[in-house]
């Protein structure tokens, strides 16, 4: 069981399904907070209490853009939405965890907030991959790809740990700076490292 994160722009989506095509079983952090936060969900009905009917979507889903709008400024807002979501997170990532792991395939554990040492301490993680692109290389992914405001994509990237944290907690560091080709290289590169440790290690 491995982790996986990147900033905002750093492309780690392509990594996953890159690792995915590879094998690889994937947990999605933000997959399951969106099903956690979907009408039925663990979190649902507890956050439109915490923020409020303006949250909720004409379709009845809660609108989670603005549910990021409010928390993005306001720390307390932001701590109540965490405590709200990353408990019932926790759980069914735990559960798909296990079920992947039953199977005997590499878990990677897909966490972009994941802040840890080397090693995955507080997850048990064998290994954590970093995906690393430079910020000015980010910003324009954001506002060509996503259609960010370059004021609101430079935001977003400053709320983030900077590159130097991220990267130092690292075992493993995919440059997505170049092309596809580049990336799919380095992407060979860690699966056969993480097949080696699953070799050395089958607990792993």
């Amino acid at each position: 069981m491995v982790g996986l994160t990147g900033g905002i722009g750093s492309g780690k989506s392509t990594v996953v399904s890159l690792l995915a095509e590879k094998g690889a079983v994937i947990v999605d952090a933000d997959r399951i907070a969106r099903e956690v936060m979907a009408p039925g969900g663990e979190a649902y009905q507890p956050v439109i209490d915490r923020f409020g009917p303006g949250v909720v979507s004409a379709d009845g889903t809660i609108d989670r853009a603005a549910v990021a709008a409010i928390v993005f400024n306001d720390p307390a807002a932001l701590a109540d939405q965490q405590a709200i979501t990353w408990p019932a997170i926790g759980k069914v990532m735990a559960e798909r965890v296990e079920a992947g792991q039953a199977g005997g395939g590499i878990v990677v554990m897909d966490i972009p907030l994941l802040r840890e040492g080397k090693g995955g301490v507080r997850y048990g993680l064998a290994a954590v991959i970093v995906v690393d692109t430079p910020v000015e290389v980010a910003l324009a992914r954001l506002v060509n790809q996503r259609g960010m405001s370059e004021e609101d994509a430079r935001a977003r990237i400053a709320n983030q740990i900077s590159r130097e944290e991220r990267v130092a907690i690292a075992d493993l560091v995919i440059n997505n700076a170049g092309t596809i080709e580049e990336l799919g290289a380095q992407v060979d590169a860690v699966w056969a490292e993480l097949v080696a440790l699953t070799a050395t290690d089958p607990g792993a």
